[in-house]
């Protein structure tokens, strides 16, 4: 069983991230799902993580792969290094029925939206460690805020350098792929009107979040990192919370724009496109054909875009200084990573909709918003784990 190997430095020793990057191999892929626990018969959430992890932390398939993401009504799972994009889908389905499974267990259901659309922040529990303690105290209410999850998509990149350079690159395309993941229409037992209102909850309001200004090399970053340290702005790389961005420990490209999906499925296949976005820039990278990116507020004002209307909604094409609608963009970015999806071995599909587009459907049709969330919670128990939950305690 392959899985990421625990850091073997510090990871703000900025050295020994540069080092780390060095010896990466490049398309190595790692899979990161967040999951809301909920209770199955009124959907509220369960603050039951500790006794969720401690029984994951019984079975083997789970133990190195079952993680917590600041309160206590999350858990993620993680497929771990795979060698190919194959390998890591493959483990990642694995663990999606085992943990299904030990929810079944304990009388719990798990949901994968971008927002639960009722839960109040307030009631939300921090994780009781020394991480999210000190986390809490830094934050404050923006710790509290944050109950939303997540999808996050690891892509091995060899090389310091060319891992800043991918990551400038992949700026340019997350206003897409936030399009694409768009699945948080409900907060606060309220229609938004957005497409991704974790989006707007998570990237305004925590710090070093979002989308930065291109680096351009790796001693620009790390200076700029180093900086961050030495004025006690962090203390660890996790601080360095932007949606795109080189993984200290991991020697990845880590792209963390995406709305947690409701269907398993639609979740590889965002994965699989994440991960050709991140080995075509880098093919491009290497072949000389790489643009020049964006600004940031070039790459904002397209973000905004995908926040509020999805793939509903138009992008602008600054070259251009025009308009063309964001599902044509789409197109545009599949189309671009045909090299990097066959050297990957991944097929990738659009969906006719994605999971904002038919909430909203549901939406405009009377159904209520409660109602639309179970449909949801039981789409999800379907897709993620289509064999049946299975435990491995």
């Amino acid at each position: 069983m392959t899985t990421d190997p625990d850091p073997q430095h510090d990871a703000l020793d900025l050295e020994a991230v540069r080092e780390t990057f060095e010896a990466s191999t490049d398309f190595t892929i790692g899979i990161e799902e967040e999951f809301a626990i909920v209770d199955p018969a009124i959907l509220d959430l369960e603050h039951r993580f500790e006794e969720m992890r401690d029984r994951c932390l019984r079975d083997p398939e789970l133990a190195p792969a079952v993680k917590g993401e600041l309160i206590d009504t999350e858990i993620e799972i993680r497929s771990g290094r795979g060698e190919t994009f194959a390998e890591a889908a493959e483990r990642q389905r694995a663990r999606r029925t085992r943990l299904f499974g030990i929810a079944d267990e304990m009388g719990l259901a798990l949901a994968a939206m971008g927002t639960h659309p009722w839960a109040n922040y307030l009631d939300q529990h921090i994780i009781d460690t020394e991480h999210y303690r000190r986390l809490e105290g830094d934050l404050r209410w923006v710790a509290q805020r944050n109950n939303t999850w997540s999808l996050h998509v690891h892509v091995g990149i060899q090389g310091a350098d060319r891992a800043v350079a991918v990551s400038d690159r992949m700026r340019d395309l997350l206003p897409a792929l936030l399009a694409l993941s768009a699945n948080s229409p409900f907060l606060d037992h309220r229609d938004t009107g957005l497409h991704s209102v974790r989006t707007e909850i998570f990237t305004r309001t925590f710090p070093r979040c979002g989308v930065h200004e291109p680096f351009g090399d790796w001693r620009t970053y790390a200076d700029f990192v180093r900086l961050l340290r030495e004025t006690d702005s962090i203390v660890e790389a996790t601080q360095l919370w932007w949606s795109v961005r080189p993984h200290h420990a991991f020697g990845t490209v880590e792209v963390r724009i995406c709305d947690a999906q409701t269907r398993g499925d639609e979740s590889l296949n965002l994965a699989a496109l994440i991960s050709a976005c991140v080995a075509q820039a880098a093919i491009d990278l290497d072949e000389g054909t790489a643009p020049e990116p964006l600004h940031q507020r070039e790459i904002e004002e397209n973000l905004w875009r995908a926040i509020r209307f999805g793939m509903d909604g138009e992008m602008i094409d600054f070259g251009d200084r025009s308009v063309l609608p964001t599902r044509r963009v789409l197109e545009d970015v599949m189309e671009w990573t045909g090299p990097a999806r066959q050297a990957l071995g991944v097929d990738v599909e659009l969906p006719e909709r994605n999971g904002a587009q038919r909430a909203y459907a549901d939406f405009a049709e009377g159904a209520p918003i409660e109602e639309i969330y179970r449909r949801a919670v039981e789409e999800t128990r379907r897709t993620y784990a289509p064999e049946g939950a299975v435990s491995g305690r």
